[in-house]
């Protein structure tokens, strides 16, 4: 019974459209009906129950009882969601956040802060994160607030909505990335709604129903979501209550605020629609390009480059799609005429790790050599390198035997061509020199002190070998190992990315293959057997599992550096500090057998 009466009570859409049109001006039922795209008989319907319930007047005046429920729905802040990388937006996003992309000359936050101005929104609150310091002009000149959420790098926006949680009620919610040709803000609101597009996405998991509510939907006939939303009184209550529970659970992470929005397969808001030459989204290079071919942002260094080095016009780079981002570096893809390549940027830190002088000298060394990949570009001062993309290639799985042998010749062919350059990896003053990179932070290990004095030990038995070095990988792993097929369906193999590359002990590039495939001892042995073809003596072997362990606490050491800079490697961090501490005593015990063989 209480069911029933709450829902004849309650207002649908047509009916709360028609009292918000009327709040603001008198309007014939054929006017109303134009307005909304409701039919003549819909608008009839819906103006008798709103004067039933007292909300409008016989002569269609809203009545001080409309009034009020319209008062206590309509909009009293937004929250910007400006946190993000915006990845996508690669290679916009390595030089400024993407909430400053400029579209005819503005800068897309804003205009978002201009709509809400011009509906007499004063209470704006932009949550920051990526490049925050960009944003910070905005305080002075549209006296908004920024909120700074410090998990941006690791957690989706959703606990970016949950660092602005506090000002939830009669919200507007806006992502940062969004151009709207018309104000899709109002004075007025009374129920929460969240703004989709007409047109198709096949990435979108909501479709607009019958009644205008959306519905969670596997189909490929989902509207396109944008995410500008207002949440009235009542829903934003439901919606911080919802974001604060699942902030408090990790499996939300990596979730958008959406998911806050539903009960279960449905939206706490209703369906706003516009076309999509109204709205849109900009969360690419190309998308920008179609909405604002003139937009200043739109003269990227890295697109220059690829302008320049393949004498083509900007137009004629095209499909430019994010790679997944590197330990090193972030990368992208793009056609050009018909052919892929992938445009190269170092990452965070980087220019204290390599250096690309050396970088590019290995490249003319190796270059022609038919062991790595065709390199069109590379820039010593910067970095960037624009390489083809090897089409249908695959990475060397190290768990296949097939695999790992070819990948061990084509090592061993490399290091019997013995080239030269004139540098050195020096794998123990980098230890220190990674270290130095603290800048006096001690090591996350407690130990890391004693396990550094027992690799240091290891340098003793090693100088007593007798090495020439030659030009090595130094990050000779599985995933840097492609493989694929030419025109004649005959197989290749190249190996890439060398800007560790230096002279060195070849048998370093063993070792490193090994612990980044994570293998145990006998699979090491096995791994050795392979390169050696089973001629390796018994005291290169043990040279190997010094190099192991060396090579453990070397990449320690270059993930601790990356930590301090906030970016996680997970279990690959502490594995590479166990290889130094495990393969150390491993070393120890076969020197011993070895006895004056040392």
């Amino acid at each position: 019974m209480f069911k029933k009466q709450r829902k004849e009570n309650e207002m649908n859409k047509k009916q709360q459209d028609v009292l918000k049109l009327l709040y603001d001006k008198l309007y014939t039922q054929r006017e109303l009906a134009q307005i909304t795209g409701y039919s003549l008989g819909s608008i009839n319907n819906a103006i008798k129950i709103l004067i039933n319930k007292k909300y409008v007047s016989k002569d269609y005046k809203v009545t001080e009882l409309g009034k009020k429920l319209i008062d206590e729905n309509s909009p009293k802040s937004a929250i910007i969601l400006a946190a993000g990388y915006g990845i996508r937006m690669v290679p916009i996003n390595l030089e400024k956040p993407k909430g400053l992309i400029e579209v005819y000359g503005e800068p897309l936050i804003e205009r978002i802060i201009c709509q809400l101005k011009e509906i007499g929104l004063n209470k704006i609150y932009i949550v920051v994160g990526f490049m925050k310091e960009y944003y910070e002009y905005l305080i002075d000149k549209y006296n908004v607030e920024l909120i700074v959420n410090n998990e941006y790098d690791v957690k989706n926006n959703l606990h970016s909505l949950k660092y602005a949680v506090n000002e939830l009620e009669n919200t507007y919610i806006v992502p940062c990335d969004i151009w709207c040709r018309e104000n899709p803000f109002s004075k007025n609101e009374l129920y929460s709604w969240y703004l989709v597009r007409n047109d198709i996405d096949s990435n979108s998991i909501v479709k607009v129903n019958r009644n205008e509510e959306l519905v969670l939907s596997n189909e490929n006939n989902c509207n396109k979501m944008i995410g500008i939303t207002y949440l009235n009184k009542q829903t934003s209550k439901i919606v911080k209550k919802n974001v604060l529970e699942m902030c408090n659970n990790k499996k939300y992470d990596k979730e958008f605020w959406e998911s806050a929005l539903f009960n279960k397969n449905k939206m706490l808001a209703f369906a706003k629609v516009k076309n999509n030459q109204d709205v849109v989204e900009i969360n690419k290079y190309e998308e920008l390009r179609e909405i604002d071919s003139n937009s200043k942002n739109l003269n990227n260094e890295a697109i220059s480059i690829i302008s320049n080095v393949l004498k083509v016009k900007n137009d004629e780079i095209i499909n430019i799609t994010v790679l997944k981002k590197g330990m090193t570096n972030r990368s992208f893809l793009f056609t050009c005429r018909d052919k892929r390549y992938i445009m190269r940027i170092p990452g965070e830190g980087t220019d204290k790790l390599i250096s690309r002088y050396e970088e590019a000298e290995v490249y003319k060394k190796i270059k022609e050599k038919g062991i790595a990949d065709n390199i069109i570009y590379i820039n010593p001062n910067n970095g960037y390198k624009i390489t083809e993309f090897i089409d249908n290639a695959k990475v060397c799985n190290p768990q296949n035997e097939s695999d790992v042998r070819k990948c061990m010749m084509l090592l061993k062919k490399f290091h019997s061509m013995k080239l030269s350059v004139n540098h050195k990896f020096d794998i123990f003053e980098k230890i220190d020199f990674y270290e130095s990179l603290w800048n006096g932070i001690p090591s996350i290990y407690k130990d890391y002190n004693k396990t550094k004095e027992n690799i240091f030990e290891l340098k003793s038995f090693i100088e007593k070998q007798n090495i020439k070095n030659v030009l090595t990988h130094i990050d000779a792993v599985p995933d840097n190992f492609l493989f694929f097929y030419d025109e004649k369906n005959n197989e290749n193999i190249r190996l890439i990315d060398w800007e560790y590359a230096g002279m060195q002990d070849s048998h370093v590039d063993i070792a490193m293959f090994a612990i980044y495939s994570w293998y145990d001892k006998e699979q090491v042995d096995k791994l050795i057997d392979m390169y050696f073809e089973q001629r390796c003596t018994a005291k290169i072997r043990v040279k190997i599992y010094c190099y192991i362990a060396i090579c453990g606490l070397l990449w320690s050491n270059w993930c601790e550096y990356k930590r301090n800079l906030g970016i996680e490697f997970g279990e690959y961090s502490l594995m590479q500090y166990r290889y130094a501490k495990e393969y150390y005593k491993i070393a120890k015990k076969e020197m011993e057998k070895l006895g004056g063989e040392q």
